[in-house]
């Protein structure tokens, strides 16, 4: 072979293609042992596509434990992709494609619901000759297991091609299949190797080398070995608006910049550090200013104290975090302080399962402080949303004074999907703090009978100072304990929500106005829910499906809305019962946490179906769901 034959060959943009197969969708699953790069890699996979102009949403893969054994099945860790032709808004039934660095980890898989016959796998073959005895045994067994069920198992070197390029495959064998796939998949080379150079840039051009070449490397293999070639093409084509490809927790950290805070007070927790880790990177660009606190109640007590001071602060943590900063978040709403506060709910309770999916907080966000604390409750659909509902909610905080909780998820928190490239506006940016002299016959309470509002004083104002007290007080912030002062103050706070709703709009009806079944829901279900109603739909079934986003004041005309359908009912990721379990009766059965509130909200007779299996929900499983109602039903 010549070396210009030679040079060709190893350029990974002249490799030979043939015509790719083109199709509208897959699901890729990439599951390795913690510590192998799994994520990194289907992300970069993700993100590369989202800039291609794909529809994508990415789920991670994560073990309960930081560091499980490995080569065993509870500790798999890794990635799961959608790769559409058009928005793609959940992670969809079963994986078309998936690769797995040993075989142990597919039984995760397999328990999870995650493959289907005709899967097929890319598995590591190293393992049949590896030098214990045990091990090949096991490898043996599974790939007779596999085969049984139907999946179509190819036995691929990794580890061996990756040897020929770097001393560990470990660390970089990740690399290697993100090159498979790209190939496999028609991606662009050139982003992928630039993602990969702004993933490793820090480390420099000794790191960024020789991954590059694994990619490199592993392209060049799937082109010679695999008869699997794709082509997924955007729906549209030609000049579209700008967007960008983030995570939820990363579009949580530019709703905080975007919104014109400051201040985040902070104490590490999963899901929703990384949402901290992004702007403790980046917000000094915007005289932000980052604590970490030295405990959870530390963080929100700092987080109150920086709003007082005039400019609104946030707090990001999740369940047990918010569990813990429960007092300082009633004496926010007894003072009247504006606070942001984004809970990126997990599985619980107690520790529970911190990298895993649930939406189990909503009734603590709206009930767990002790005495009449209300505040504003609101739940974002899709990660676009995760950044205009902080912009939001600093808003809503400032006019309320009062705290503002978002509730994001560890789906939303992880997935990885393209929106719209946000364009700032300076009505977004909270205004200067206000220093001018304050009348001095206002008083800091000056609660308007009709809405429960007050201008807000702020330290530093002449003539604006008063003794800010968490005890029942008068409107001049006066300690009091008679019964008159006391009930006035508990009536203007709640007034303050009942004018929150009245600004709220009639939330839309996703499919027709009447029928037979409308599925209620709210948080990171949307898409999938919407894709299952899709579904019955074009199947002739009567059902239609209405999200909520604001949950505590709810937006209007529910009942009316629900008046028009034979049953209501809600799709949640939280505990209910089913109605046939033993010993449930009508008077014991538990309801999801949003049915319980709609049911003593409008008083209709809601049903509810949901679970807490730690994955997110699929459009198959939903649909299963709700046709067993509506069996039942007719």
């Amino acid at each position: 072979m010549t070396k210009q034959a030679t040079a060709q060959k190893s350029n990974v943009a002249e490799i030979s293609a043939g015509k790719p197969k083109r199709i509208e969708e897959h699901i890729i699953e990439v599951v390795s042992d913690s510590g192998e790069g799994a994520q990194k890699c289907g992300q970069t996979f993700g993100t590369v596509s989202g800039k291609m102009g794909n529809g994508v949403w990415t789920v991670e893969i994560i073990p309960a434990e930081i560091q499980p054994p490995a080569r065993s099945k509870e500790g798999a860790s890794g990635v799961r992709i959608r790769l559409g032709s058009k928005y793609v808004t959940n992670m969809g039934d079963q994986a078309d494609l998936v690769v797995a660095f040993n075989e142990q980890v597919l039984y995760n898989r397999i328990v999870n619901g995650a493959f289907r016959k005709g899967t097929v796998v890319l598995l590591e073959n190293k393992w049949a000759e590896d030098p214990q005895p045990a091990i090949r045994e096991q490898y043996a067994a599974a790939l007779a297991d596999f085969k049984e069920r139907g999946l179509v198992i190819h036995e691929l070197p990794f580890e061996k091609e990756c040897l020929k390029i770097v001393k560990n495959a470990r660390k970089g064998k990740n690399m290697f299949v993100l090159g498979m796939l790209c190939r496999i998949y028609s991606r662009d080379t050139q982003r992928a190797l630039d993602e990969i150079a702004k993933a490793f840039a820090r480390k420099g051009e000794k790191v960024i080398k020789p991954n590059h070449e694994l990619f490199k490397a592993g392209y060049q293999y799937a082109a010679e070995n695999l008869e699997y070639h794709y082509e997924v093409l955007p729906e549209k084509e030609g000049v579209q608006s700008p967007t960008i490809v983030t995570n939820g927790n990363t579009a949580i950290g530019l709703g905080v910049l975007a919104s014109g805070m400051d201040c985040l007070a902070m104490y590490p927790i999963t899901p929703a550090t990384s949402a901290s880790h992004y702007l403790a990177d980046v917000f000094h660009l915007t005289g932000g200013f980052m604590h970490q606190a030295e405990d959870e109640i530390a963080a929100a007590a700092y987080a109150v104290g920086s709003s007082y001071s005039g400019k609104t602060a946030v707090t990001i943590t999740s369940g047990p975090g918010m569990a813990l900063k429960t007092e300082i978040l009633g004496l926010a709403v007894m003072c009247e302080v504006p606070l942001v506060v984004v809970n990126v709910q997990r599985g619980g309770p107690a520790t529970g399962q911190p990298t895993k999916i649930e939406q189990g907080d909503l009734l603590s966000a709206i009930y767990s402080m002790p005495g009449d604390a209300p505040k504003i409750v609101m739940a974002p659909a899709t990660i676009s949303e995760c950044f205009h509902f902080v912009i939001t909610a600093r808003k809503l905080a400032e006019a309320f004074r009062t705290p503002v909780i978002i509730l994001t998820d560890a789906n939303l928190a992880t997935a990885v999907q393209p929106y719209d490239r946000p364009d700032p506006q300076a009505e977004w940016l909270a205004a200067p703090i206000d220093q001018s002299e304050w009348d001095k016959n206002i008083p800091p309470y000056d609660w308007d009978d009709e809405t429960g509002l007050s201008p807000r004083p702020i330290p530093g104002q002449p003539g604006g100072e008063y003794v800010l007290t968490g005890l029942a007080h008068t409107k001049r912030s006066k300690v009091a304990y008679d019964s008159m002062s006391n009930q006035i103050g508990c009536n203007m706070r709640s007034r303050k929500i009942s004018a929150v709703a009245a600004t709220l709009q009639r939330p839309e009806i996703y499919g027709d106005k009447e029928g037979d079944i409308l599925v209620v829901s709210w948080g990171s279900t949307m898409g999938a829910v919407q894709e299952a109603v899709d579904r019955m739909r074009a199947d002739g079934h009567k059902v239609s499906n209405v999200h909520l986003r604001f949950l505590h004041p709810f937006e209007k005309d529910l009942k009316e809305i629900f008046s028009k359908f034979k049953k209501v009912m809600t799709v949640e990721l939280n505990y209910s019962d089913e109605p046939d379990m033993p010993l449930v009766s009508d008077a014991t059965r538990r309801y999801a946490q949003l049915a319980n509130i709609l049911r003593h909200q409008t008083l209709v007779d809601i049903d509810c179906w949901s679970i807490v299996q730690a994955a997110p929900l699929q459009p198959g499983v939903i649909c299963e769901a709700v046709l067993g109602r509506l069996k039942k039903l007719n």
